[in-house]
């Protein structure tokens, strides 16, 4: 992964897989390596489907306090041809926000596969 830092409060760090980028963006917190594999790992799933995606970006935020405790937002963001995919869930630690995240972009990626196959 290749970081850097663009604002006060956030990171973007970069991944280049074989066809396309990944940029995960931190707000509010710097994620450790642990956290990034395993963004990685599950957008590999995505990667799988053989799409001509340009690019893929995740955003990992701290969303405000409820009840003392941040909850946890995972979005991801698809370009593909013709159409650009938004997922965005919201868990109580990132691993099971970015799963709901990916799991629903496969939803809506799947579909507009089939799509293209009936069209």
């Amino acid at each position: 992964f290749i970081n850097w830092h663009i604002l006060k409060d956030s990171t973007i760090y970069l991944h280049k897989r074989k066809d396309m980028d990944v940029k995960i963006h931190t707000i509010h917190f710097d994620a450790d390596q642990q956290l990034l594999d395993f963004v990685n790992k599950k957008v590999g799933k995505i990667d799988k489907l053989d799409l001509k995606i340009t690019d893929l970006q995740v955003s990992l935020k701290l969303d405000a306090a409820i009840g003392g405790v941040h909850a946890k937002v995972a979005q991801i963001k698809a370009n593909l041809p013709g159409k650009t995919i938004f997922s965005e869930e919201e868990a109580f630690t990132f691993e099971d926000a970015v799963e709901a995240a990916v799991d629903n972009a496969l939803t809506q990626i799947k579909k507009h596969k089939e799509k293209q196959n009936i069209g």
